[in-house]
């Protein structure tokens, strides 16, 4: 079916037959013209009687559907200032590790040699050290730290480097290093070398999509992580042995970073979770809260995890 555009009047009119109640059509015009009919009507899952019904629960408001986009746009914003704060973590901690062991110039700590050789690997590795130095390229001359360097040293050490590097790139990078790199660099955070290959590009996923205000609270990973033992201190409930959630939803992320921010940057995050849910609750009547809890793979306990050790 062609889609065709529809005037401001017509996405009402259509929110409307669908059972939406709008009962302040100016505030509801405004909204729509200033975030996006698509964007918005990307929210209304949960307010339907059933996915193929497409009709609003009975009594379902506008105000409750904009509501859940300013929540989703709210927790976006909390995460991605958390998960910048794991990036430059990381890059800190790698630009550390890499210049410690191999050097501080480009020819040093970018040699080949400096990574996993395996059969395997070796592609990688070569495709992903020329995709760091065309990163270097294009984006060093637009920071004043690198060209600084490049101007007066003639070279730019690893930890001026890493601030242009995407996080992708920095998360790929830990896919190749050396098995030892990888467990000093893992050992920082207390976690094992597996666990950081799995979490590192759910973290890159998840932050392209704060970036991007791609919608967030009912967000799934490509990739599962393993058990931990917040899974068993929260009680999660399990189905067929798997644990309904923290696998890989939005509280897998709260997981992750439960293991990889300072402690006192978590219990901000979850205080910071627990207010934006406190106001969706109070504007929320069609629907419960729990309803919301459960898109997001949010356990009831889930404020519990802040007193974990």
């Amino acid at each position: 079916m062609i889609k065709t555009f529809k005037t401001i009047d017509e996405q009402i009119d259509i929110l409307k037959s669908k059972g939406l109640v709008i009962d302040d059509i100016d505030y509801a015009k405004d909204v729509l013209l200033r975030e996006n009919y698509f964007f918005i009507s990307g929210y209304r899952h949960l307010f339907l009687k059933s996915p193929k019904d497409r009709m609003f629960i009975p009594g379902t408001n506008f105000k409750e559907l904009y509501a859940l986009f300013n929540f989703d746009r709210q927790i976006r914003n909390i995460f991605f200032k958390n998960i910048l704060i794991v990036e430059n973590n990381a890059k800190s901690i790698f630009s550390y590790q890499l210049s410690k062991k191999y050097g501080i110039k480009e020819k040093d700590y970018l040699n080949p040699s400096n990574f996993d050789r395996s059969n395997d690997k070796v592609r990688q590795v070569n495709d992903l050290l020329k995709k760091i130095k065309r990163q270097i390229r294009v984006n060093g001359g637009q920071h004043s730290a690198t060209m600084h360097y490049i101007s007066n040293y003639g070279y730019v050490p690893f930890w001026v480097v890493v601030k242009v590097l995407s996080f992708g790139l920095i998360s790929e990078l830990y896919t190749i290093m050396k098995k030892e790199d990888q467990r000093d660099i893992a050992g920082v955070y207390n976690i094992s070398v597996d666990d950081l290959l799995v979490y590192l590009p759910i973290l890159a996923n998840f932050r392209n999509l704060c970036a991007h205000e791609d919608i967030m609270y009912d967000h799934k990973t490509q990739r599962m992580i393993d058990d931990t033992k917040y899974h068993a201190f929260l009680n999660i409930e399990k189905t067929d042995g798997e644990y309904i959630y923290g696998k890989d939803d939005l509280f897998t992320l709260v997981i992750i970073l439960k293991q990889l921010l300072r402690e006192e940057d978590f219990t901000l995050l979850i205080n910071e979770l627990s207010y934006e849910l406190d106001i969706l609750g109070g504007k929320l009547s069609s629907i419960s809260l729990e309803k919301v809890l459960d898109a997001m793979g949010f356990p009831s306990t889930f404020r519990e995890i802040a007193r974990i050790d």
